[in-house]
């Protein structure tokens, strides 16, 4: 099987930056959601927001990751591509022009939050089989209105954020994919759930003669602090292995969270990392190795 490395992650945050307070109608919403005004304890920093268009987020993104003529798949994921059927053909006329790309692309968006995890395991995929050999994969993501900024587990911030996964060596080796599913608890309203992100620790780790406590470190969603903490030390993560810091920082950047932890941790030569989300009913996660030796 082909190796397939995963390099160069970068990320894009709205261009206007807000205090939380900020919100319209902030106090309001916590109350309503029965939650104490305390921004240490929730996590409750900055967010992002930006006027720019989705398109223009993708291809300023891209464009911080790889020159145009290395890529031979555009993986492209949002929550919410504009426009529908009719106008969708145009919308990804102005992404591949703006990244000087003329190739295929494939787009992903129903797996809500975990897009950006599955749209990585399906470029890694594309490449371990060799039907493409540099998948360029991007997510991006804007509330649709201030009012959806604001959620009972977690603040929203614009942005994007992306890597190129190639079967050239990079800077962390793809060690596999994995997913775990419980249709009954798909829908909104449910909890996330522990049991399917051990679930994919088993598919993930076991295979390698690992297990949680050989992670360096665990690139999770920022949800709100207690939340994202609770959830994955019960999936068998310690508070050592998690990174907390950019929930205040950036906010919930809808997918783009595992990359943007990635991008802005500092990692180890010959540590072990994973890039995790999950929303009710669903785990996606990617188990990388940092390569001792440079190697892109």
């Amino acid at each position: 099987m082909i190796p397939a490395y995963l390099t160069a992650p970068r990320y894009l945050l709205g261009e206007i930056e807000h205090d939380h307070h900020e919100i319209p109608g902030f106090a309001a919403r916590a109350r309503e959601y029965g939650m104490q005004p305390d921004a240490p304890l929730w996590g409750w920093g900055k967010i992002f927001r930006t006027e720019k268009p989705l398109e223009e987020l993708i291809v300023e993104t891209g464009k911080k990751i790889v020159d145009s003529g290395e890529v031979d798949l555009l993986v492209l994921c949002s929550t919410k591509f504009p426009g529908d059927a009719h106008t969708h053909g145009g919308f990804m006329e102005a992404v591949l022009n703006g990244l000087g790309l003329d190739c295929p692309f494939f787009g992903l968006t129903l797996n809500r939050c975990t897009n950006l995890v599955t749209g990585l395991g399906v470029a890694e995929a594309f490449v371990r089989t060799g039907m493409y050999r540099n998948v360029l994969v991007i997510t991006a993501d804007r509330c649709a209105t201030e009012s959806d900024r604001m959620e009972n587990f977690a603040l929203f911030s614009d942005g994007a954020a992306g890597c190129l996964v190639t079967a050239r060596p990079g800077d962390y080796e793809i060690l596999g994919s994995a997913g775990a599913q419980d249709t009954r608890t798909l829908a909104r309203g449910n909890e996330i759930s522990s049991d399917l992100s051990r679930q994919a620790n088993d598919i993930l780790l076991t295979r390698h003669g690992l297990t949680p406590d050989d992670l360096a470190g665990v690139l999770h969603s920022n949800l709100y602090t207690p939340i994202v903490v609770m959830k994955e030390r019960q999936a068998g993560f310690t508070a050592a292995q998690l990174d907390t810091t950019n929930t205040a920082r950036t906010g919930h950047c809808f997918a783009a969270d595992p990359l943007i932890n990635l991008a802005d941790r500092r990692t180890e030569p010959g540590g072990y990392y994973l890039l995790a989300a999950s929303v009710p009913g669903s785990r996606a996660a990617m188990l990388l190795h940092q390569p001792t030796t440079a190697t892109s």
